[in-house]
């Protein structure tokens, strides 16, 4: 079985949907390499990508479900974007549940099969879902909960960061972006996301 640990007390926050509010400037409590280059965080896209989308997310955020695809079709399409998902797991113990069962797989090689296990399904989750769903995939639980337990302060930790990270930007929810220098609250579409990226590049 998975461990469960508690995690910081953070009150479930209401989803900027659909609202694109972009804040110019780093937080100034942040770093770029925090933001971008934290060696824990798993890397997708493209690892030596020019631009970095930075997402802060939660597996029973139905907006960050939703939007998911856009987020990977424009990435594949550009080819030259390094994709950072960020948990924030804002929803509850199950949130937190989910993030460290997918660090756990991350930690044996299967961050995308079990990050995409999740990101596929609609609906909100219980522990017994996010078993289902990764046994679904292919996963083996035991080899995840000895990932979790062997790395329980590495993943504390990197949640604990992330979660530091989002506040320092006075993010309002899931999901949240950060785009080059940029600060995006709230979904973004395919096209508000080329456009990030290409003013991203152009900065």
């Amino acid at each position: 079985m998975l461990i469960r640990r508690q995690f910081l007390s953070v009150a479930a926050s209401g989803v900027v949907a659909a609202a694109l509010a972009p804040r110019l400037g780093f937080a100034q409590q942040l770093t770029e390499d925090e933001v971008f280059h934290d060696p824990d965080a798993p890397v997708l896209g493209n690892p030596k990508g020019d631009v970095t989308i930075v997402e802060f997310f939660d597996y029973q955020c139905p907006y960050c479900k939703k939007s998911h695809p856009d987020v990977e079709s424009v990435v594949a399409q550009d080819g030259k974007v390094r994709l950072i998902m960020k948990d924030w797991p804002v929803f509850g113990d199950v949130s937190v549940f989910a993030s460290q069962a997918v660090l756990g797989a991350s930690e044996i090689g299967s961050y995308r099969k079990a990050m995409e296990a999740l990101m596929a399904t609609p609906a909100s989750l219980s522990e017994d879902d996010v078993k289902r769903l990764l046994t679904s995939a292919g996963l083996d639980l035991s080899k995840i909960a000895e990932a979790v337990q062997r790395n329980d302060k590495k993943i504390s930790d990197l949640l604990t960061r992330n979660y530091n990270q989002a506040l320092a930007f006075n993010f309002a929810g899931t999901p949240s972006f950060v785009i080059g220098r940029t600060a995006y609250s709230g979904v973004l579409g395919k096209e508000q996301l080329v456009e990030a990226i290409r003013r991203a590049r152009a900065a």
